[in-house]
C-alpha cells in the first residue's frame, strides 16, 4: 500500500517519497500570421479551424525536465488561411522518487495539464489581437491522449513481435 498514489494508481511512485513540483512556467515561442490580411476580412463564409498539439521533455539536469506544450492553430475561411497561431508554452519541473513508468506519465500528464491553460491564454491573446474574433479551446484530455499513446505502442509492439515471429518460422 506504500507504493500507492493518492487516487489509488500503484507504481506511479517508489513509495511514499515521489515529489513533483513546478519550478518555473514560461513562454518559450509564439507567432502569429494573418496572411490574409486585411482582405480577409471581408470574406463571408464559416471558418474551418484545426488544432495540433504536441509535446516535447527533455532533460535539463538529475530530476530536472523541461516539457514544451505546442499548440498550433489554423484558421482557414474559403480555403484561404485566415490566421495561423502557434505557442510553444514550456515549464521546468523538479520529479523525484518516480520509477520509469510514472515519471513518463507524469511528464506527459499532469505536466502539459498544467501548461495548457497559459498556451490556451496565449492564442486566445493573439487571436483577438490579430483582428479576429475571441478563440476560446476546450480543455484537453491529457490523460486520455497519454493512455491512447500507450495503446498505440503496445500494438505496434506487437505487431512488430508478430513479424518477428513470422520472420523467425520461415
Amino acid at each position: 500500500m506504500a507504493d500507492e498514489t493518492p487516487n489509488g494508481a500503484a507504481g506511479a511512485a517508489t513509495g511514499a517519497t515521489a515529489q513533483l513540483s513546478i519550478n518555473r512556467i514560461y513562454l518559450k515561442d509564439a507567432s502569429f500570421e494573418a496572411p490574409g490580411a486585411p482582405q480577409v476580412f471581408a470574406e463571408q463564409g464559416q471558418p474551418q479551424l484545426q488544432l495540433n498539439l504536441s509535446q516535447k521533455v527533455s532533460t535539463v539536469a538529475e530530476n530536472a525536465y523541461e516539457v514544451v506544450l505546442t499548440v498550433t492553430v489554423t484558421c482557414t475561411l474559403n480555403e484561404k488561411t485566415a490566421y495561423l497561431a502557434e505557442v510553444q508554452q514550456a515549464g521546468l519541473f523538479g520529479a523525484t522518487g518516480f520509477d520509469p513508468q510514472g515519471l513518463e506519465a507524469v511528464l506527459s500528464t499532469y505536466c502539459p495539464n498544467s501548461l495548457f491553460p497559459y498556451a490556451r491564454q496565449a492564442v486566445s491573446d493573439m487571436v483577438q489581437a490579430g483582428g479576429f474574433p475571441p478563440l476560446f479551446l476546450q480543455p484537453i484530455n491529457f490523460d486520455q491522449l497519454y493512455a491512447e499513446q500507450l495503446r498505440r505502442r503496445e500494438s505496434a509492439g506487437a505487431a512488430g513481435a508478430g513479424a518477428d515471429a513470422a520472420v523467425g518460422n520461415a
